[in-house]
């Protein structure tokens, strides 16, 4: 008898010691939409792994609820303390926005992935490229937002900005764009638009690095009447490697675990700080916009981040706005959810929307359809 109390309590002390880890990460992770990363670096860290932290904490809650300890209560009330932040990463179906208006602009953001140019090999396989153009041929969007743009100069063979002219047939174009001299390739930002362009522009997100392709472009487009500013925005990237994608099961990781994963820490690090600064940037000249404003992009953060609580706090989520689920764009290497957004000013409405459910770049399309109240 007094063995099996030995093995309970070790037990009971085990699980007691995982509840108070994600208990304490949890609460960290809550902190992590409203501390800056130029505050406390390790913030983000726990917003990133929130689903992994919630899911073991649930689970730890059906183990004490089982065994009909008060440490049940002890970690429902943690959870609870959550509140409606839990809702971030899903959105419940009920509440949401069905409608549409006859006088809708509908716009699509897109991070094409350069349209897979160097995937296969330059110049050979145009098969995503293609599937790219064949989704957007069907979309019948007034405002395509491109991010991770790319075309070349007329004498190469991978046709891109001039093709999408005739199939989005969209007069009005805007870009913003890095040149590589050497092999005469353009990387950026880009937006197509039925409706006439009477303003443009773009914020400088990141002038310490001119190798940088992270930008934002804005827009004023008009509609009969009605006039709205647009933002097409690529936040920083992390810019992992190939070896960073092995520390993932991607492929067999020859180097040290230990440096591999302090050198990944260290590059996320530098984006969620660079993330923080652009973003704050971005908001400081929508807010200062004479028209109602949209803003669409990849901006490469969690909704339980300090990036997307700096718009959710001022701006509304379409995603929120108009649809339910977990809302996962980015269909890449590392499982990252939803990393793209569209958000809006408050007199504007929006609904219908959709998801694309093909995967031809490592995110997927995001569409809306909005209009004044």
């Amino acid at each position: 008898m007094g063995e099996k109390l030995k093995k309970i309590f070790r037990i009971s002390v085990i699980f007691k010691f995982l509840s108070i880890l994600c208990m304490g990460g949890l609460l960290l992770s809550y902190l992590s939409p409203y501390v800056s990363p130029a505050t406390f670096w390790m913030i983000p860290f726990f917003g990133l792994a929130y689903p992994i932290i919630i899911l073991c904490t649930l689970f730890l809650l059906v183990i004490w609820g089982l065994a009909r300890s008060r440490w049940f209560f002890i970690v429902l009330a943690v959870i609870l303390i959550g509140g409606r932040l839990h809702f971030r990463l899903y959105s419940p179906p009920f509440g949401k926005q069905t409608e549409t208006s006859p006088n809708k602009i509908k716009l699509l953001s897109y991070n094409v992935k350069n349209f897979d140019v160097y995937t296969v090999g330059f110049e050979h396989d145009f098969t995503n490229r293609n599937g790219i153009f064949h989704y957007l041929s069907g979309q019948d969007a007034d405002i395509i937002c491109f991010q991770e743009f790319y075309f070349q100069d007329e004498k190469k063979k991978f046709p891109t900005k001039d093709t999408l002219h005739k199939i989005l047939k969209a007069e009005h174009y805007h870009e913003r764009m890095s040149f590589n001299r050497r092999f005469k390739n353009y990387f950026g930002v880009a937006m197509y638009s039925k409706y006439p362009m009477i303003t443009r522009g773009f914020i400088e997100l990141d002038q310490s690095s001119r190798n940088s392709n992270n930008f934002c472009i804005f827009a004023d487009i008009v509609k009969g009447r009605d006039t709205m500013r647009v933002y097409n925005t690529h936040f920083q990237s992390i810019k992992f490697q190939q070896d960073d994608y092995a520390l993932f099961g991607q492929k067999e990781y020859s180097g040290s675990v230990k440096s591999g994963v302090i050198a990944m820490m260290r590059k996320l690090h530098i984006a969620y700080q660079k993330r923080a600064e652009q973003a704050l940037k971005v908001i400081e000249h929508m807010e200062q916009s004479p028209y109602e404003v949209i803003i669409c992009g990849d901006f490469n953060d969690t909704p339980l981040s300090y990036v997307y609580n700096q718009f959710y706090s001022k701006f509304i989520d379409a995603f929120r706005n108009s649809s339910s689920g977990l809302g996962i764009t980015y269909a890449g290497k590392v499982p990252a959810g939803r990393i793209d957004y569209i958000f809006h000013s408050e007199n504007i409405e929006s609904g219908n929307f959709q998801i694309q459910s093909e995967v031809f770049s490592d995110h997927k399309a995001i569409s809306c359809e909005f209009w004044k109240k």
